[in-house]
């Protein structure tokens, strides 16, 4: 029974320094620096190198893989409820990349596959950085949204194609040959990639078809991206405020929806009063 108590609580001390590790804004710092240093090691791997800078190279990825794996362990040990670990998609994109990155394919067939997984060690990030889960988690949620809002766009974006097709085939081709090539013309029209020239070639055919371009880009570059942005910055505003009650629960502190409740209740008691007074 001795030996049982004190296993369990060597568990724990060990649980706690790993708790206290993956805790540590230090050692956050250090995986951000290392996730850094990793997408410049892949930076310096498309340039022509000498042989034996190339072997430093490798070797040094090969560092930053264990450091990656060591790091997985940790939060893994860190874990009070191992399961849960692997609820967190997160964790699970993580643990495959390092996975991944541990297979030896540099000289077999799969070396652009390998090569492919380290680079998207970079998006390792998202999962340390809290902030920028969630912005991603936002911009996700957000899509059912945008959905609508996008083939809202689409529609406007084939009606002035075929507009633009019908009037301006003969005047050039190349960029209003078809529907496709309309479709193309247009989103650079709806980019202001030399928009003008565009438009000063149609207009000395057409004086009016000034009015086409501007009430597409009125519509797609003005109104349709700024509901878009609307709508991330909603969502956005939603989450934070949804995080913020969760952490509020957690301490046990009254939520905003707590003290709404608590004022309707308030309200149905003073009219209650007041009936019962009169």
């Amino acid at each position: 029974m001795m030996g049982g108590s004190v296993s369990v609580e060597s568990r724990k001390k060990l649980h706690a320094r790993f708790e206290t590790v993956r805790a540590n804004k230090a050692f956050e710092l250090f995986v951000v620096a290392v996730i850094v240093f990793s997408a410049l090691v892949i930076g310096v791997k498309t340039y022509p190198i000498p042989e034996t800078v190339s072997q430093i190279v490798s070797a040094l990825d090969w560092v930053i893989t264990a450091i990656f794996l060591v790091e997985i362990i940790i939060r893994f040990l860190a874990e009070e409820h191992k399961r849960r670990f692997f609820k967190s998609g997160w964790n699970i994109f993580d643990a495959l990349i390092v996975v991944v990155s541990l297979v030896p394919v540099d000289n077999s067939d799969m070396a652009l596959v390998g090569r492919l997984i380290r680079i998207f060690r970079v998006l390792r990030m998202i999962s340390i950085i809290p902030e920028l889960r969630l912005l991603l988690t936002s911009l996700l949620k957000a899509l059912p949204q945008l959905g609508y809002v996008m083939l809202l766009m689409f529609i406007i974006f084939y009606i002035y194609a075929a507009i633009g097709s019908t009037f301006f085939q003969a005047i050039n081709p190349v960029l209003w040959g078809d529907i496709a090539l309309s479709l193309l013309t247009l989103f650079r029209v709806m980019t202001f990639e030399d928009w003008t020239d565009v438009m000063y070639e149609t207009m000395d055919v057409y004086p009016l078809s000034w009015i086409y371009y501007l009430t597409f880009i009125f519509f797609t570059a003005f109104a349709f991206l700024n509901m878009v942005i609307g709508i991330v910055v909603s969502v956005l505003e939603e989450e934070q405020q949804r995080i913020k009650q969760a952490e509020a629960t957690a301490r046990g502190e009254p939520t905003l929806l707590d003290l709404q409740d608590q004022i309707a209740e308030l309200k149905v008691l003073l009219e209650k009063g007041k009936v019962s007074v009169s």
